[in-house]
Parts: structure tokens; C-alpha cells; sequence
């Protein structure tokens, strides 16, 4: 992680004025699955922050947060909560140049105040959860209340499925 990338995510969680936790973590071992068998957690501990792209004439994005242990859904709610005919997910390079991250340490943490940033309800249940720490170096141990206290944040029924 980059020491301005670092110093950023530090004062946007202090500003949050939540207990967290900064968790190192061995760039290689960032995606999910792999971080949670090396580093002992279960997916159900971990959240995912996945940027979705509107297909439609006007380039739109969406920050979705859900839990490891469930896959987002596309298809139908994330589709119509945009009021689109069509969403994906948003490329490697799309994602980098929204947010400022690479897939494997994006963070809901300082996202640009206009993108709209849709929590799965089922996050919100979860004693801790941890996030991408703005880099593949690093991850966010936090209160879901992270999501009562951050701006443009919405709390949406179904918005993931168990997988």
C-alpha cells in the first residue's frame, strides 16, 4: 500500500469514528477465498466491495457490498435498482479508474462522493466484517455499523444470494 493511499484510508476511518482494525496481508494471498483459508477466517467474516457498470448510453457505476458467502445479484436486482436493461461487472481497468484500487483491496472506505455504494442487508447481521484495505496489502476489520456512518451508503434487501 502506498503511504498516501495508507494515510487516506487511516484519516477516512478515524473521521468514521469507529474502532477498526488494520489487517496486513501478503498481496498474493488478497483475493477472498485464498486470504480466508491462509489467514484463518471464514467467508462469512469477509465482505467483498464489487463495482457494477450500468450498459446503458450514459456511463454509470455502483459500489456493492456483500458477504464473501454470497454472490451478487446481477441479474435482477442490482439491473433494476439502476433502472437499466443491462449491468455487469466492471472490469479490472474500470474499477481501477473509479476508484483508485485494484480488484483484491478495493474498499468501501473513501469511495468518490458521488458513486452510490448498495450494502447487502445480510452485512449488516455480522458481529465484524472485514474489508479491502485500498490495496492488496491490506484489510479493514470494522463494525458493519461502518455502513450507518458512510456517505452515499444504502442498506438493500436480497441484493446477494447464497451461493
Amino acid at each position: 500500500m502506498t503511504t498516501s493511499n495508507h494515510q487516506n484510508l487511516i484519516q477516512a476511518l478515524d473521521e468514521l469514528g469507529l474502532e477498526y482494525e488494520i489487517l496486513s496481508c501478503d498481496p498474493e494471498l488478497a483475493d477472498t477465498v485464498i486470504y480466508c483459508k491462509h489467514y484463518g477466517w471464514t467467508l462469512e467474516d469477509c465482505a467483498n466491495t464489487i463495482l457494477v457498470k450500468a450498459k446503458s448510453q450514459e456511463e454509470r457505476f455502483v459500489a456493492c457490498v456483500l458477504l464473501a458467502s454470497t454472490r451478487l445479484d446481477v441479474n435482477k436486482v442490482v439491473r433494476k435498482k439502476l433502472q437499466v436493461r443491462r449491468a455487469s461487472f466492471a472490469s479490472g481497468e474500470e474499477t481501477q479508474r473509479i476508484t483508485g484500487m485494484t480488484i483484491g483491496g478495493v474498499t468501501p472506505v473513501g469511495l468518490p462522493a458521488e458513486l452510490p455504494l448498495w450494502v447487502d442487508a445480510q452485512v449488516m447481521v455480522r458481529p465484524f466484517i472485514i474489508l479491502g484495505g485500498a490495496s492488496r496489502s491490506a484489510k479493514i476489520k470494522v463494525s458493519p455499523d461502518i455502513f450507518r456512518r458512510t456517505a452515499n451508503s444504502e442498506i438493500v434487501e436480497g441484493l446477494a444470494k447464497p451461493c
